[in-house]
């Protein structure tokens, strides 16, 4: 099973740019193949990541019929293993260096400005324009800091979600990454199935297939890419009762990503 640092050289053989200078290079070759298919020798030129926080494995395998609106949309999807241990900053800061927590160096649930190289500086180098979306003091509003790409930090996730509609109405950007936490949140004050954590799971859904139907349209003249791409999953503590993660189990490491390659008018 390929690592979520997969994630981010795909992506970048995808648009046609040198990966970030740690990654490993291991592209998921499913996708590319697909891209291949649908693009023939053409590049993406416009990107949509949505990242929900936590969303595993599991999660998926149980309530799988509920993703359908991320599956019409994304259909090409890929069984990943997170990184050790997984924890938001940890996986998210491997999962947009393409290099494992050794290399980077976030190796616990802290959240330091990343010093090394990312995608972000990358697409900056590749002459993209680039945004960031994300919920106020959460890992992806700090971790990728001090880069030359635009910031929106938000105070949850419908105003992420809300400013992610404006953006893609005004501005022009290649490469957007939107982050919300509604079922992380959910989890660790409750358990990964409660019924408010599968409500925050279903929001997620359907954020992604309001934002990305509005993307695909906002952008229908470029080839473009939208991928559903979650950090880990989670488990109930045995000593809390409550939800958590952050140990190598399959209900932790485990996430499926979503991926979605349209050519132009398409």
């Amino acid at each position: 099973m390929q690592l979520i640092t997969s994630i981010t050289p795909t992506i970048s053989d995808l648009m046609g740019f040198p990966s970030p200078k740690l990654s490993t290079n291991e592209v998921i070759q499913s996708i590319i193949n697909s891209a291949k298919s649908t693009l023939g020798d053409k590049k993406v030129e416009k990107c949509f990541v949505y990242a929900p926080d936590a969303l595993g494995e599991a999660l998926f395998r149980d309530f799988s019929t509920e993703y359908a609106p991320v599956i019409r949309l994304a259909p090409v999807n890929v069984l990943l293993r997170s990184v050790l241990p997984p924890k938001t900053p940890v996986c998210f800061a491997s999962m947009f260096t393409g290099a494992l927590p050794e290399a980077h160096g976030i190796r616990k649930y802290e959240k330091p400005v990343l010093s090394c190289d990312t995608i972000f500086d990358a697409l900056v180098r590749a002459g993209k324009k680039v945004a960031i979306v994300a919920v106020k003091d959460c890992s992806i509003s700090i971790i990728f800091k001090n880069r030359a790409i635009e910031y929106f930090v938000e105070e949850y996730d419908s105003q992420v979600n809300d400013r992610l509609l404006k953006l893609f109405k005004n501005e022009d950007y290649d490469f957007i990454l939107a982050y919300n936490q509604e079922y992380d949140d959910s989890l660790h004050k409750t358990v990964p199935r409660s019924e408010e954590s599968l409500k925050a799971m279903r929001n997620h859904i359907n954020s992604f297939e309001h934002l990305a139907q509005d993307f695909l349209k906002q952008y229908e003249q470029f080839t473009r890419l939208i991928l559903f791409s979650p950090d880990h999953g989670a488990h109930i503590d045995s000593s809390t009762g409550k939800g958590d993660h952050g140990l190598d189990i399959p209900e932790d490491m485990e996430v499926r990503s979503f991926w979605g390659i349209y050519d132009k008018n398409r």
